[in-house]
């Protein structure tokens, strides 16, 4: 091997995971040349640029001005390179290469973009990056300052936080004290409760909505609210994030995993279920994920909380239909020319819409300016498998002007809270995962849930009124049981399974 040869590690995060990436540096006399390769994309490519900068404001003899031949290899080949994150490991490999540093790099990641004067500068998706470097046996990780808290989050390697390049040179240089301490590790703290914007205290009336509501946070169902302009449909919507528990440790590592390759993390962890309002306007790769090199959308970012799509016929059609698999089989599965990937879409989802074009259709104070063909074409903008596939239909009407005067004094969205908590212990104890709902079950599960002779008979007689698919068939079954959950009743009786049939609509 030759003297002016090294290799050092650093990693980029592809979909949602790490990949450890392999950075060699060789030099040669020669014509000067400072060429990266490895399928490496602008980005890193203007790498040599800020390395050259941060080298020379380091104190050192800039790449540049030395008559030598400087190859960088990005290994491996065929995974495309993209973004900032080599720029620490490619200046620490020249400077192992021109010997002007001298330790041992395995065993040690470098991370991180390099300003010109030589600060360092975070980069998106740490926290998948250094689960992937566990993986693979790594003890030792180097990450700019503003990423370090999330990337102590993860136990059993040691976490550096790096100000400047040349503060990392006097760390590696085996004459030099140890400059840098272990970043301390962060321990994940789920929040007891977490801001909600409005609490279910603030909405007046609309008392089967709330319902409805409370019914699809115990057992994560989908839910459809349909009503007239201003009667509280957004507000509803907004309210229901108040009604969900707080996260789990596993649930806030996974959620913040994302928002940190999504650019979209703004503290070290995501404490409170995500809450997702794609305006209607929003593309088909925003919504579901995509790009000529796989990106999560937002069905992946609302992931473990709610996606809230208002003006719900107003989406592109290419997009409704899109959330056919994900929300019967919670993932996406992406695949293009230039890669494919499977992302996690395991959310609610809340939709809002009006009964016609003009809003009207129905409504005691206006009337209704459309044709029947103008409503009837509105309304097929949501296709059947979309509809079969949301559990609760809510109709969402006027609230008389004197109930807007009185007081408040319906139930706060914590005492609500209170006994959808209770109702997800039920759904936790029966399936033996804190995570699974009533919604997640399959036919398997349904099969265990015991149905009594009297209770089957009202479910056939109320499938067949309603003319149900086998899916929504099963679905209602999975209704019932959440709110037979809420009753706190062991078993599902013939009410639970009336009240979850009022939830479909009859048309």
């Amino acid at each position: 091997m030759s003297k002016n040869f090294s290799r050092v590690y650093s990693a980029q995060p592809f979909a949602l995971l790490g990949h450890i990436v392999s950075v060699e540096v060789d030099i040669t006399n020669g014509l000067h040349a400072f060429s990266i390769v490895g399928m490496a994309d602008q980005a890193v490519g203007e790498a040599k640029d800020r390395v050259a900068s941060a080298i020379k404001n380091s104190g050192f003899v800039s790449p540049k001005q030395d008559n030598q031949k400087t190859i960088v290899s990005l290994a491996p080949a065929e995974l495309r390179k993209e973004g900032s994150y080599f720029d620490m490991a490619i200046a620490i490999g020249y400077l192992l290469s021109n010997h002007d540093l001298d330790f041992d790099p395995e065993k040690k990641l470098f991370i991180g973009e390099l300003s010109l004067n030589g600060q360092l500068q975070g980069v998106a998706g740490i926290l998948p990056i250094v689960q992937c470097a566990k993986r693979n046996g790594f003890t030792e990780i180097f990450v700019p300052v503003s990423n370090a808290d999330e990337a102590s989050l993860i136990e059993g390697v040691t976490i550096y936080a790096v100000k400047n390049l040349k503060q990392l040179i006097d760390h590696l240089d085996d004459e030099c004290e140890d400059v840098l301490q272990p970043h301390p590790p962060q321990i994940i703290k789920p929040a007891d409760d977490f801001a909600i914007s409005v609490n279910f205290a603030d909405i007046k009336g609309q008392e089967s909505a709330k319902r409805g509501l409370e019914i699809a946070a115990a057992g994560g169902h989908n839910l459809i609210m349909s009503g007239p302009p201003g009667t509280g449909k957004t507000m509803l919507a907004r309210a229901f994030l108040g009604l969900l528990p707080p996260l789990v440790p596993d649930e806030i590592l996974e959620i913040t995993g994302i928002h940190s390759i999504a650019g979209i993390l703004h503290e070290p962890l995501v404490t409170a279920p995500p809450f997702r309002s794609p305006h209607h306007t929003a593309s088909y790769v925003s919504i579901i994920g995509g790009g000529a090199f796989p990106k999560p959308g937002e069905v992946t970012l609302a992931h473990r909380g709610i996606l809230f799509m208002d003006e719900f016929p107003e989406f592109d059609k290419r997009v409704i239909e899109a959330l056919r698999q994900p929300l019967e089989d919670k993932v996406v599965h992406i695949s293009r020319a230039k890669g494919s990937a499977s992302f996690p879409a395991q959310f609610m989802l809340v939709a809002a819409m009006n009964p016609c074009p003009c809003g009207n259709s129905g409504s005691l104070h206006k009337t209704c300016i459309c044709n029947p063909h103008e409503i009837i074409r509105y309304n097929k903008r949501i296709s059947g498998p979309i509809l079969d596939r949301i559990d609760i239909h809510l109709i969402v009407e006027h609230v008389d002007y004197d109930k807007l005067n009185e007081a408040r004094n319906s139930e706060t969205s914590e005492t609500i809270r209170a006994r959808i908590k209770q109702a997800r212990k039920f759904q936790a104890l029966r399936f033996g995962n804190d995570l699974k709902l009533n919604s997640h079950m399959n036919a398997k599960d349904i099969e265990h849930l015991n149905l009594s002779d009297d209770v089957k008979r009202t479910l056939a007689s109320s499938a067949q009124a309603l003319k149900l698919s086998p899916r929504a068939y099963h679905r209602m079954i999975k209704l019932a049981r959440t709110i037979a959950d809420l009753d706190g009743s062991e078993n599902i009786t013939s009410d639970h399974v009336l009240e979850a049939f009022q939830y479909r609509p009859r048309s």
